[in-house]
């Protein structure tokens, strides 16, 4: 077997074996929580009988093992099951979230990401110098600062105090594209300042170790500018960890949204979870930490492949 193909195989698998492994944890970790869900949804006022009646009308009276085998089986049929509190289905309301959620990050990533690597490669240009000193100085202060926090002054000073953009950003199918824009245009600023400094500060780490090699001083001699230098010999030689710092980033713009989303009532993933926690309402829980999961493993797993994909030396064993 090819080297390439093995090592992809392996990733693949190893993806697997993780989610199911998540999956364990998700469902342990939502059922030893305290309190009784029956109790909840039927309120203090309940009587013992209406009590047990509905706990074995949900199953809670069998056996976690049992419960946990019949939860993953409707998982991997596409049910999520039922949501307690409105008996919903809940592959049904998340799918709408789940798609404001990717909208917002994919917008975040669109300004991020390329932002992020220019920035990196305008550092190792002016390496040690004013430039340099200040994207670093700039970008290490936005990620000290919790993301509600920027979110806040950002309110402050873009809704409030100039006017620009809506400070509660509500998207809803009736909107257009630009209406959208507008009203998650504060979000997306604060998600780009949150992951701005860690994918720069990686992209600029990953050119400079690759600008002590050989060959770029070879390229320096023959008198090429070092612009080009970095753009066309070091920065592809540095791809493979650039991708990884991006996926991992990625992947937070959809898992780790769940603040920013509750900061501006923003009708993602993670204000649909809080809103659920809140209520316990388990399979809603459990079904949004499954799906945040295999977001971070998928996004994680094509990191690792592109990482193997971009090695010379698997693509052209000898």
């Amino acid at each position: 077997m090819h080297p390439i193909l093995k090592l992809v195989t392996q990733r693949v698998a190893l993806g697997v074996l993780l989610l199911f492994a998540a999956s364990v944890l998700i469902f342990a970790g939502t059922s030893i929580l305290p309190g009784d869900v029956a109790q909840q949804i039927l309120g203090q006022s309940a009587t013992p009988e209406a009590l047990e009646n509905l706990r074995r009308e949900l199953g809670l009276n069998e056996p976690a093992l049992t419960r946990y085998f019949s939860w993953l089986g409707g998982v991997m049929q596409g049910d999520l099951g039922t949501a307690l509190t409105n008996g919903r289905d809940i592959a049904e309301s998340l799918g709408s979230r789940l798609s404001n959620t990717l909208f917002l990050a994919f917008w975040a990533a669109v300004i991020s990401v390329p932002l992020a690597i220019f920035l990196g490669l305008l550092a190792v240009r002016y390496k040690d110098r004013w430039p340099d000193k200040l994207i670093s100085g700039v970008t290490l202060t936005t990620i000290s600062v919790p993301e509600f926090m920027i979110g806040y002054i950002l309110i402050y000073w873009v809704s409030i105090k100039f006017g620009w953009f809506s400070s509660v950003a509500i998207i809803n199918d009736g909107m257009s594209l630009g209406e959208k824009l507008n009203a998650i245009a504060i979000p997306v600023m604060v998600l780009t300042l949150v992951v701005l400094a860690h994918m720069m500060r990686m992209t600029r780490a990953a050119i400079l170790n690759v600008m002590q090699s050989a060959y770029i001083e070879t390229a320096e001699l023959k008198g090429m500018p070092m612009l080009k230098i970095i753009a066309t010999h070091a920065f592809p030689n540095a791809i493979a960890p650039i991708v990884n710092v991006v996926m991992i980033n990625l992947a937070y713009l959809v898992v780790g949204v769940v603040v920013v989303e509750v900061v501006f009532a923003y009708p993602g993933m993670g204000q649909y979870l809080v809103d659920h926690v809140a209520k316990r309402d388990i399979p809603v829980v459990q079904a949004c930490g499954l799906i945040f999961a295999a977001v971070y493993i998928g996004l994680n797993l094509v990191a690792d492949i592109v990482s193997i994909l971009a090695n010379p030396r698997l693509r052209h064993p000898k």
